[in-house]
């Protein structure tokens, strides 16, 4: 989890470009660049920006900055007038890379524009630092993602292996989240899955409840592993045939109770081999990958909102006992169930 930190003002930030002005809240700096996408800005400004406590307070302070103040091209008809410039960044404790279309591909190891480097190099070490879609290229030209997992927008996975083979690219999944001796370095896929990228940062630094309230408002789902498939070939259901809508429906509804593929294969009218196919078809997941993942998130909600013991949380997740919980939340969180509630629970508590 990043913690707020209370720093001194810069001194290379200049008088009239204001610094963040809530030191309460965790501070995050979007650099944007010429061709950046609109979608991209948006993103980190209505999932971060938006992201609040329990009792409605803003968890984030999100400002936007650019290599130098002023008009910002993006790839539609459209600019984007950006108040701050880079210097912004040295007080961030996110710093998050949108793409800049038809640019990025082309950022060789090393060969980083000089106003972009510049830029760069004001981000205090320590500081988590994220990109969106092609924003990739310009950690990896920087070298910040040398020796880790990294991914970008789909179709250009396989340039970004060639191009930067320092990097272990990941060519089909949504995000990726790497610790280094230095802090985090995050990545994401295509555009949307900035969605899932914003989500996750929520989810880690103030608890499932606090990324499930932003992803309500915003009306998108809550959660999409980051190793999820980040492009699916039949991504909904074929005219003819049916979906797993229904089952999965069904199955929220009991996860507190053992289920087997049989059942949700019946609910459909499939067999058991159709059903997996068309469930990992629709949602990129497997149906036991799936029932796991919804378990663990109602395993966080009790945990986080709820004063009910352990063994009594791994029951209506549906885990049937602590030490199974234990192992999956172990798994998947690194952190015990005990450890996760002192955590949050203590998170809800100071901003609530």
């Amino acid at each position: 989890m990043c913690k707020d930190r209370a720093m001194p003002r810069p001194r290379d930030l200049k008088e009239n470009e204001p610094s963040f002005s809530h030191r309460d809240r965790h501070r995050v700096a979007v650099l944007v660049r010429d061709r950046m996408l609109p979608i991209e800005l948006g993103i980190v400004h209505r999932i971060l920006g938006r992201a609040a406590g329990p009792s409605g307070e803003p968890l984030y302070e999100v400002l936007t900055c650019a290599l130098v103040p002023g008009e910002v091209r993006t790839d539609t008809d459209v600019t984007v007038n950006v108040a701050h410039g880079p210097a912004l960044l040295a007080e961030a404790d996110t710093v998050i890379l949108p793409a800049a279309h038809g640019v990025d591909e082309e950022l060789a190891p090393g060969a980083l524009p000089a106003p972009l480097a510049a830029a760069l190099a004001h981000i205090r070490p320590g500081t988590r630092i994220a990109s969106i879609c092609t924003g990739a290229f310009v950690l990896a030209a920087a070298g910040l993602l040398d020796g880790l997992r990294a991914t970008t927008h789909w179709s250009l996975c396989d340039h970004l292996a060639t191009l930067h083979p320092a990097v272990h690219v990941a060519p089909d999944i949504l995000y990726t989240d790497e610790t280094t001796a230095t802090g985090r370095v995050l990545t994401s896929a295509g555009v949307a899955s900035g969605i899932d990228l914003c989500l996750h940062l929520v989810r880690s630094d103030f608890g499932a409840s606090a990324a499930n309230r932003v992803a309500r408002r915003t009306v998108v789902p809550p959660h999409r592993e980051g190793g999820q498939a980040q492009y699916v070939e039949l991504p909904f259901p074929r005219p003819g045939t049916h979906a797993t809508g229904r089952a999965r429906a069904w199955a929220l509804d009991r996860l507190d109770r053992p289920l087997t593929l049989r059942e949700l294969a019946g609910l459909e009218g499939m067999s058991v081999r159709t059903f997996t196919r068309r469930f990992r078809e629709e949602t990129g997941l497997s149906p036991q990958r799936w029932l796991t993942l919804r378990r663990l998130e109602r395993a966080r909600r009790l945990l986080e909102e709820t004063d009910l013991p352990v063994d009594r949380v791994a029951e209506r997740a549906g885990f049937g006992t602590a030490a199974s919980l234990r192992q999956h939340m172990a798994s998947a969180l690194g952190v015990s169930p005990s450890a996760y509630r002192r955590t949050f629970r203590g998170i809800d508590t100071a901003v609530g």
